[in-house]
């Protein structure tokens, strides 16, 4: 069961090309966002298309493939945990960032 305490799975498009960073140590960081789209239909019977937007960060070995293969619009399969952090930015405000830290990457499509 502790598998399941803290995991997320999407399937989407990418909406960005990736932000790759390498640290001092020469470990990679790669960043992006991902869109995943739900159907329902409204009170009128209209179907209508939903779409949220993911924060996606991805180390090491995950980010090199990120890096190597993954574009804007790529869609992709990603199994990860969610992850809650703040920080002040220039002007002293507190900031909260929600992101999915990435696990595992399939490269989905074309």
């Amino acid at each position: 069961m502790n598998a399941m305490k803290n995991r997320v799975q999407l399937i989407g498009n990418v909406g960005n090309d990736p932000e790759i960073k390498t640290l001092e140590n020469g470990k990679k960081l790669a960043q992006l966002t991902i869109a995943t789209h739900d159907y329902y239909k409204n009170d009128k019977g209209e179907k209508i298309e939903q779409t949220d937007w993911h924060r996606v960060t991805a180390w090491g070995k995950v980010a090199e493939i990120i890096e190597k293969y993954v574009v804007k619009g790529k869609e992709v399969a990603i199994d990860g945990k969610l992850s809650h952090r703040s920080y002040d930015d220039k002007n002293g405000e507190k900031k909260y960032i929600t992101e999915v830290v990435v696990n595992e990457i399939l490269l989905l499509s074309k």
